[in-house]
């Protein structure tokens, strides 16, 4: 196993288990951190690093990196800075030089950064500056035919987790959009002509009652896959739950579970030629695509998909397009109220539209 395949890993389980003592540890580390410069800016306003004397930054900002970016867009930023070469480090922007050499340098001594925050210990890494960075690796730029800046194309991609080449995506003919909770998994199957092919889902009547074991969670999940249909690539909802909320540590265990067991089963041939065929879209990714977030908060989409239902049956438009004996199978289905809402079968289908959107943004406009 490389120490790509490692770090994600690690990456995952801290993020399962950080809910307990993550605020402790993050104390704990801001103020190790604020220990150090206190401590350099007794000479001056400047730190001896690697024998060389560097200005300190005054005023940095109190808080965290991690409570700055999403986790989608903090698994992008880790990913590049714990996989890239001194070369392509060098090749961001304010990462020429001795940064892009310290950061090496760290993961050899130290192994791969598992938060945001563990950058700030690096040389030469202070705040401000880091959180350009950032930016920088979340917007890339290249430079035109006259030397002018332009966004990467692949800019939208970073949406999806892990990374998928454009290539692979013109190669998509249809897709499997799944989104679980802890009573149901839904799925809608919808091709690149944006037809809802297929669109269901299932109930697990087992699931968080008592001591659910390991063979039951494969019971019920291979049971819930063998009915998926075959598609070129599996899009999972990533769980929202946020970490810090210990009260729902089991229900994002329970969730974290559900979904390596679907990248498990669903990505039997990774093995043998190493493509993906599982990607992973944040919930409040779609949210802030829907226009559905109020707040940090996710509200409901089944308005806009009844909408879509209107919109594709009698005006005919095409955003999605539903076959007649789907629209007359589940018109009604929205209108139920409390846990019979269906919330996870509007929310696979939604999740589809906007995986196709954002990942031909170019092609639509």
């Amino acid at each position: 196993m490389d120490g790509h395949m490692i770090w994600k890993m690690i990456r995952s389980m801290q993020r399962v288990f950080r809910a307990g003592t993550g605020i402790f540890l993050r104390n704990c580390h801001t103020s190790t951190v604020k220990h150090r410069s206190l401590h350099c800016s007794s000479f001056l306003g400047k730190a001896l690093v690697d024998g060389e004397l560097i200005e300190q930054q005054e005023n940095e900002p109190e808080g965290t990196l991690n409570e700055v970016y999403t986790s989608e867009q903090s698994d992008t930023i880790l990913e590049t800075l714990n996989t890239a070469t001194e070369s392509e480090l060098a090749n961001i922007k304010l990462l020429r030089g001795k940064k892009s050499a310290s950061i090496v340098q760290y993961r050899e001594t130290h192994g791969p950064f598992l938060d945001l925050d563990q950058v700030l210990n690096v040389p030469y890494f202070k705040y401000k500056m880091t959180v350009k960075v950032c930016e920088s690796i979340l917007n890339p730029v290249e430079r035109g035919p006259k030397g002018e800046r332009k966004l990467e194309s692949r800019t939208s991609l970073r949406f999806f987790k892990p990374e998928v080449t454009e290539d692979r995506l013109e190669a998509t003919e249809s897709i499997v959009s799944i989104v679980f909770g802890i009573r149901k998994i839904a799925w809608a199957h919808v091709d690149r002509k944006m037809t809802v092919l297929d669109w269901k889902q299932e109930e697990w009547y087992r699931f968080m009652k008592g001591a659910y074991h390991a063979h039951v969670y494969l019971e019920d999940i291979s049971s819930a896959v063998d009915k998926l249909p075959k598609a070129d690539l599996y899009i999972l909802e990533k769980p929202g739950i946020s970490i810090q909320n210990s009260s729902l540590y089991p229900v994002m265990l329970h969730l974290r579970t559900v979904e390596a067991m679907l990248y498990a089963l669903l990505n039997t041939q990774y093995a043998t030629d190493w493509e993906h065929r599982v990607l992973s879209i944040g919930r409040n990714t779609v949210g802030k695509h829907f226009e559905l977030m109020l707040g940090e908060s996710r509200t409901s989409g089944i308005e806009i998909l009844t909408q879509m239902f209107t919109d594709s049956f009698i005006h005919g438009q095409k955003r999605i397009h539903f076959p007649q004996d789907m629209v007359f199978r589940y018109r009604n289905q929205f209108q139920s109220k409390g846990q019979n809402r269906n919330e996870e079968l509007c929310d696979a289908l939604l999740q589809a539209i906007a995986f196709y959107e954002l990942a031909f943004t170019t092609q639509n406009k």
